[in-house]
Formats: structure tokens, sequence, C-alpha cells
């Protein structure tokens, strides 16, 4: 009896085990991103499957979304804790961004799952990587950093950033804690997924208040409620120079005209705490020039400027020091390039003077 009683209960539980073994679909990246493809030629893709669960796996359907994308799927079931490959070839044509899905249906479930290869299609490939250098999280961008260089008071220059959506939700891209002087803007407003849209830049130099570098940081929200980080930061940066379009052709004979005694100084081979040198800049003009503006770009350097007003035909001195001794190995290793010191004037020919500091 005892021994019928232990075959009953070994059955139930074999019988509750086989109920309870179920397989399970997991894949190791559900989007490949294909880069750009030339046109009408096949590009292969492939998606790494995996049965996590206890049963053996068997694939039932694999449907492309459309005729330019074949597929090539395992037959045999696939046992609990191993993997398998869905081949998928593209065949490019038309040309532009793509975003194409496949389903997978097996005995995991009655839902499918779904796979989405994305790319552009180009005449002539290069490298979608070039063209989106930069990640930040789901998305893609052409650049980080935008730079309006000599920008005139008045001038309202635009800069773009190209954007594209690596997911297969619908955004909306926007920039944040932009200063008064940058407006932005993404067109379109709702960027679909896998999809590339361009976030544009408007500046008004109107609104800054100073002369020479001005420096922000902005940050790229993809969703309501992002927070701000280095992660999504964007460079900006402006050098606003004086706007001389106003002044007359007797103005314009008659404007201050600066004259630099050297455009560069070589600290390279000074071994002491602190060294100096002293440029002598000119006023060769018949009327007074004005140094509105002196900033120092690079670490270890500080200037001293004995006039920020100078007569026709007078001189003013520029002391430049330089300490290697206040500057660490950390901060060498952070800011290894030569440090400059930018000067903006009222003359017209010379509005940006650059002196170089090799170090």
């Amino acid at each position: 009896m005892r021994k019928r009683s232990f075959l009953i209960s070994c059955s139930l539980f074999l019988l509750s085990a086989s109920l309870f073994a179920q397989p399970a679909l997991t894949v190791k990246s559900d989007v490949v991103n294909m880069g750009e493809l030339t046109f009408q030629q096949p590009r292969t893709a492939s998606f790494e499957l995996t049965n996590s669960g206890s049963a053996p796996l068997q694939l039932t359907s694999v449907k492309p979304s459309c005729g330019c994308t074949s597929v090539e799927w395992p037959n045999s079931p696939i046992a609990p804790g191993q993997s398998a490959k869905i081949t998928a070839i593209y065949d490019a044509r038309m040309l532009g961004y793509f975003q194409k899905e496949i389903e997978v249906f097996s005995n995991a479930g009655a839902e499918p799952v779904y796979l989405t290869l994305q790319g552009r299609v180009v005449a002539t490939a290069t490298d979608v990587e070039g063209d989106f250098p930069i990640e930040m999280g789901d998305v893609r961008l052409s650049t980080n950093t935008i730079t309006f260089d000599n920008v005139n008071r008045g001038d309202r220059p635009e800069a773009h950033i190209d954007i594209l959506n690596n997911t297969r939700s619908n955004m909306k891209p926007q920039l944040m804690h932009l200063p008064t002087y940058l407006t932005a803007s993404c067109h379109p407003e709702t960027l679909a997924g896998g999809r590339v849209g361009r976030i544009t830049l408007r500046l008004n130099s109107e609104r800054m208040k100073s002369y020479g570098l001005n420096e922000a940081t902005v940050y790229l929200a993809r969703k309501a409620g992002e927070k701000v980080s280095a992660a999504n930061a964007i460079s900006i940066s402006t050098v606003l120079l004086p706007n001389f379009s106003h002044l007359s052709e007797r103005e314009l004979q008659t404007a201050p005209l600066l004259v630099l005694s050297a455009d560069s100084i070589d600290f390279s081979n000074t071994d002491a705490k602190s060294a100096s040198q002293t440029i002598t800049i000119g006023n060769a003009g018949e009327t007074p020039l004005t140094i509105s503006s002196v900033q120092l770009e690079g670490r270890g350097i500080n200037v001293s400027l004995s006039s920020r007003n100078i007569k026709p035909q007078k001189r003013a001195k520029l002391k430049v020091t330089y300490k290697p001794s206040a500057l660490s190995s950390a901060l060498l290793a952070q800011h290894p390039e030569d440090p400059h010191i930018l000067l903006i004037t009222n003359d017209p020919t010379h509005p940006k003077v650059i002196i170089r500091v090799k170090k």
C-alpha cells in the first residue's frame, strides 16, 4: 500500500512539474542599427534569442513587415538555457531612413515579440556613426558642441544639431536651461522612432552682455521631467565682437590701429617656478584704441594690462606670467593644450586678437 502511494505521489509530482514547465523567449537586443546601407545592396543583421524558461522553446512563425526583408530562423526546438539566431537580410529599395519590424511567434506566449531593423539608405555608403557620433542614451546627435565664432553685435546666426531617435517610440526633444540670448526648436516637433530630426539654435546677439567669449551649457531632454547631467549636456560658445558696419568712410580712415610687438609667447624652456614676458600693444591710428575685453583660455597663466585705453601713437604693456608650479599633474592631464589670450578691441581691422602662449 505504501509503495502504491509513493508511486502515485511521484506521478503527481512529475505531472505538476510538467504543467508548470514553460519556455520563455529573451532577446539580447531587439533593435539593430544597420548604419548606412548602399541602395539595392543587401545587408545582413542577426538577433540572438535565448530560451530562459524551463521547457523547450519552439518558434512557430517569423514575419517581416515588408517584402524588402527576408528572414532565416531555427525550426528545431531551443532547449532551456540555449541560444539561437534569427538572421534578417534587408534589401534597400528606397533612399532615406528606415525602420522595419519583424514579428516572432513562439510557444512562449500568444503575443509576438517584435524585432526592429533601422538605418539609412544612401546612394554611396559612408558610416552612420560618423554622422551621429554622439550617443546620449537612446538618441544619437551629430554634435554636442556648438560654436558661434566672430558674431558681430546685432547678428542673429543659427546652428543645427541633427538627432536620431534610436527607439521605437515617439519623443519630443527639447533643450533646457537656455540662456536668454538663445532659442531652440526641433523639426519635426514629435520625432518618431527610428527617424531623424533637426534641432535649430538661434542666437540673438543683442541680448548678450559681454564682448569676447561667452560660454553656456544646455541640456537635451528626451521626455518631460528629465534631469540634467553631464550625460545630456551640450556646450555652446560664442565670441561676440563689436559691429563696425555703421562707421562712415572718414571714421574708418581715422579709426584706431592695433600693433603688437609679438603675437605669441614661448615659456617652453622655463624651469623657474614663475616667469614673465611682456608684449607691447601700440596704437598707430588717429583715435583712441580701446581694449574692451581681456580673457584667458587655459591654465597656469596670469595677465595684467597697463592701460585699456591707448591714445594715438602711444603704447601699453601686456604682462604675461606663467606659473608651472601651480599646475598639478591632474590639471595638466585635463588641459594639455597650450593656453591663449583673447583681446577684443575697437580697431575695425583687428576686433579679435589672439595671443598664443606655449608652455
